[in-house]
């Protein structure tokens, strides 16, 4: 059998329920895994490796009852798609009871939440363990934490969600939680290589997450591969089917936009021969692309989109930096700054914007396309670790709360992930996965995990 920590999300749920190996056994290897990275990488803000041993063992001792018992007196819980068993991480801004959430931030160095998110609840219904907590930049902004690009540790991976990102990379875990406010699930998803994908506004519960933009914030997931993306996203959405377990084959091939986006200047020569690539690669796969740039009105998306954003949490921020703003980077508190000072007139104005912008992007898109193709960062993750990339790319799409999704297609002359953004119409995040899974098939990307097991890592 191949390593366990090199399982993907829905391989280690088939492993554990047909007893090829179990919840602890899998555990011990992504410790395992983690402790022989975690110097290199720093993933995690908090992991408890005898509590999640302990949380697994609890998980194999109600199998083997399931199992006495026979599966007609006890299922497992919601069998169709149960990752029971099955170790995730949580972004540090996320509430896990029993587990500190620290935000990135030395305000809540010591905040143990009561209760746990919502959507920490719906992934429990599926089985599925918390591993810990996985780092994230300070209040889910720009600024670095510890976390390295597990390709090359001298390069960012991205963020805010870098933790979850790099720990998905690595094997130390099949799949993990982000949120997205800008481009904090996409970028670092096309940084480290893998998946990750943001379903539309509202689909997953925000509450007992760290709000920065209620208008804005917007959880995701990562996984390596599309399909474990769609199965980890179909127990959080907020009703039942949202997302399906599984993804639907198409029935058509794609018809898609291929879009530059008004800030394609910022896109390095490497993403640009990248995009050109993928979009011959899908035309001979059959897909229809068809090059076309946007309306006039998007280049404002981005003013529109940093306005609603820092007024709303310079304002939720206000009563914590009234008595602790020193404990905030100068980055973050000019940023917010930014938004005291933004009028209400300013934040009205961007909220009507917006809504318009929402409508021309469905009539941009047409009932004939399924969807758009775009980059998902402006190239390779850059060198250094004093930023964490431009999130210009994911910005729009943000902005407008429309389910998209980050696939990686190659690598680029620094031997770094370069990825493909694809984004659909709200409430069409089942057709987007179908649509990116056919278009995974189509790239062969070898994922770092693939790399290290034929010597080439």
């Amino acid at each position: 059998m191949v390593p366990l920590h090199t399982l993907g999300l829905a391989e280690a749920a088939r492993a554990i329920g047909r007893g090829e190996c179990t919840s602890e056994s899998l555990a011990i290897a992504l410790i395992a895994r983690t402790r022989a990275l975690e110097d290199r990488i720093r993933a995690w803000a908090w992991l408890d490796e005898a509590s999640l041993i302990a949380a697994c063992r609890e998980s194999d001792a109600r199998r083997a009852v399931r199992h006495r018992g026979g599966q007609a007196a006890m299922k497992a819980p919601e069998d169709e798609g149960s990752l029971a068993g099955v170790p995730i991480g949580i972004k540090d801004l996320i509430d896990v009871r029993g587990m500190p959430t620290g935000m990135g931030s030395p305000v809540y160095a010591d905040h143990w939440p009561r209760e746990s998110a919502p959507l920490v609840h719906a992934l429990a219904r599926s089985g599925a363990i918390p591993m810990g907590k996985t780092v994230t930049t300070e209040f889910a902004f720009m600024v670095p934490s510890k976390t390295r690009n597990p390709w090359n540790p001298g390069h960012t991976p991205g963020g805010s969600s870098s933790g979850s990102a790099a720990a998905v990379a690595c094997g130390m875990v099949p799949a993990a939680l982000g949120t997205q406010t800008n481009g904090s699930v996409i970028r670092p998803a096309a940084f480290c290589g893998v998946v990750g994908f943001k379903p539309g506004f509202a689909q997953i519960a925000t509450e007992g997450v760290l709000p920065f933009s209620g208008t804005l914030d917007q959880p995701g997931v990562f996984a390596r591969c599309v399909a474990d993306a769609g199965l980890a996203a179909s127990w959080l959405t907020r009703r039942s089917g949202d997302i399906g377990h599984r993804i639907s084959p198409l029935r058509t091939l794609p018809a898609l936009i291929a879009v530059r986006t008004p800030v394609w200047e910022k896109a390095t020569s490497a993403q640009r021969d990248r995009f050109a690539q993928d979009i011959e690669v899908l035309r001979s796969a059959g897909a229809k692309v068809e090059e076309r740039e946007l309306p006039a009105a998007f280049a404002d998306a981005w003013r529109v989109h940093r306005t609603i954003m820092l007024y709303e949490a310079a304002r939720g921020a206000a009563p914590i930096r009234a008595t602790q703003r020193a404990l905030f980077s100068d980055f973050l508190n000019a940023a917010l700054d930014e938004g005291v000072n933004t009028t209400e007139t300013a934040y009205r104005s961007a909220l009507d914007a917006r809504l318009r912008l929402i409508g021309d992007f469905r009539s941009f898109l047409e009932d004939r396309h399924s969807a758009v193709i775009t980059p998902p960062a402006p190239g390779e993750a850059p060198e250094g670790l004093g930023a964490t990339g431009d999130p210009a790319f994911c910005s729009l799409w943000t902005l407008l709360g429309v389910p998209a999704i980050s696939i990686p297609t190659g690598l680029g002359p620094r031997g770094l992930p370069l990825g493909l953004q694809l984004v659909a119409r709200p409430l069409e995040s089942n057709h987007l996965l179908a649509i990116a899974a056919w278009c995974e098939q189509k790239m062969h990307f070898e994922t770092l995990l693939q790399r290290e097991s034929q010597g080439q890592g």
